[in-house]
């Protein structure tokens, strides 16, 4: 333990034991007894003025906020924060890990930090419920794991959003899209195509998701439904958030994404947005997408679109058993577009490909028959490892109706 971390853990006991927990004490009073303490401990080892404000800020995170943690959470540049247990802390910083220098001062610290997060938001995580997802108040998603799950100590991972969404433009900036396919795509938002995001880990889904939404006309009636709310749809007036909750020891019952989906058919929505399908809640969403409910959108995990149809048909068996053809038939009908995303070997973040569910069967394998309307195909590296392409039309759009319908035409 270094002086300074010798110091701060000395500090904080002090400052603990002066605590008046009889009463509420506000963030102003807080600070003025970490003022008197830090002055009255300068004096006598002459501390610098630098680690002064240093152990001003600590202290107060350590006691009102998530202590070693604060810090990161409040800096725009980190996108990811893992904790293995009180002595490993690690960060992504444009997309490139690095091991933290600070640690928590011991495991029982870390341990309040995990209860005062599930506390916050109405969750509970305990050696009998070892795992739990939560948010931070920002809209960090956050997963914990907890003994006798995690070996190495209390697992936190913490993923940061950016405090204003990232729109469309911004995708085209940063290289993850073109300029012409923000406009197809938006003209298919509008004309009420079923859109499906689909990606591995950390490859942009629910912000893509949710920069696609901005296209969804103002006028309409949009559900979105989360594990998490992440979702900041805020063009649209009309709009109810709904985010699961878990069932807990004081007796508080499930509401799992499948009781919301099916409680949302009944609010007359125009578009029903599921932040994720993991399991069996995709039969529940194809349904949705199926009875009237055309521009409703949703994300999964896979490695490619046709993956992406595979787990789908899985997941639907996890929750009914229905014959393959009969689950083929309602995806087939229910998904429209299927949108690709991925991770580049330079940690870029890029729009792989834009598919067509086309809405029959291939009769020689029995699998739902795909095109590929764009692709990204790589032309090279450059000398800084960054990876250059181009973004490729390879078909038509087949079913036009939709856009017919609603009166859009595609870009030119």
């Amino acid at each position: 333990m270094t002086s300074h971390e010798q110091l701060r853990t000395e500090l904080r006991e002090a400052l603990l034991q002066q605590m008046d927990y009889s009463r509420e004490i506000s963030d102003e009073e807080m600070y003025e007894q970490i003022d008197r303490l830090i002055l009255s401990t300068a004096r006598e080892q002459a501390v610098p003025i630098g680690e002064r404000k240093k152990l001003r800020a600590e202290l107060f995170s350590s006691v009102r906020q998530l202590d070693v943690l604060q810090c990161l959470v409040d800096d725009p540049g980190v996108t990811e924060i893992m904790v293995n247990g009180p002595d490993h802390i690690f960060i992504e910083r444009e997309g490139r890990l690095f091991r933290y220098e600070t640690n928590f001062s011991d495991r029982e610290k870390l341990e309040d930090v995990i209860q005062q997060i599930v506390a916050k938001c109405n969750r509970v995580v305990n050696e009998a419920s070892p795992i739990v997802d939560a948010r931070l108040e920002n809209g960090s998603r956050v997963n914990i794991v907890l003994d006798p799950i995690a070996l190495n100590g209390p697992i936190i991972t913490i993923r940061r959003f950016p405090e204003h969404p990232i729109t469309m433009e911004k995708l085209v900036e940063l290289g993850s899209v073109t300029g012409y396919l923000v406009k197809y795509l938006g003209t298919l938002v509008r004309a009420g195509y079923n859109i499906f995001i689909s990606g591995g880990t950390g490859s942009g889904k629910t912000t893509f998701l949710n920069a696609l939404s901005d296209s969804i006309p103002a006028d309409e009636r949009v559900i979105t439904i989360e594990d998490n709310a992440e979702l900041q749809i805020r063009h649209v007036p009309n709009i109810v958030r709904m985010e699961a909750r878990n069932a807990n020891v004081e007796g508080c019952k499930e509401i799992s994404i499948r009781d919301l989906i099916k409680a949302s058919l009944r609010m007359r929505p125009d578009r029903i947005i599921v932040g994720e399908v993991r399991g069996s809640e995709a039969i529940d969403m194809v349904q949705a997408m199926n009875t009237g409910h055309d521009g409703s959108m949703s994300t999964g995990h896979a490695n490619s679109a046709a993956d992406m149809l595979s787990r789908l048909e899985t997941m639907i068996l996890m929750g009914m058993e229905l014959p393959l053809p009969a689950i083929r038939g309602q995806l087939a009908s229910g998904i429209d577009i299927i949108v690709h995303l991925g991770r580049l070997r330079d940690r870029t973040r890029k729009l792989l490909s834009v598919s067509e569910v086309t809405g029959d069967i291939d009769p020689a394998s029995g699998r739902i028959r795909l095109r590929t309307l764009f692709r990204f195909r790589e032309t090279g590296t450059a000398p800084d490892g960054h990876v250059l392409g181009e973004f490729v039309r390879e078909e038509e759009l087949y079913n036009v109706g939709k856009l017919q319908a609603a009166g859009e035409r595609l870009p030119a």
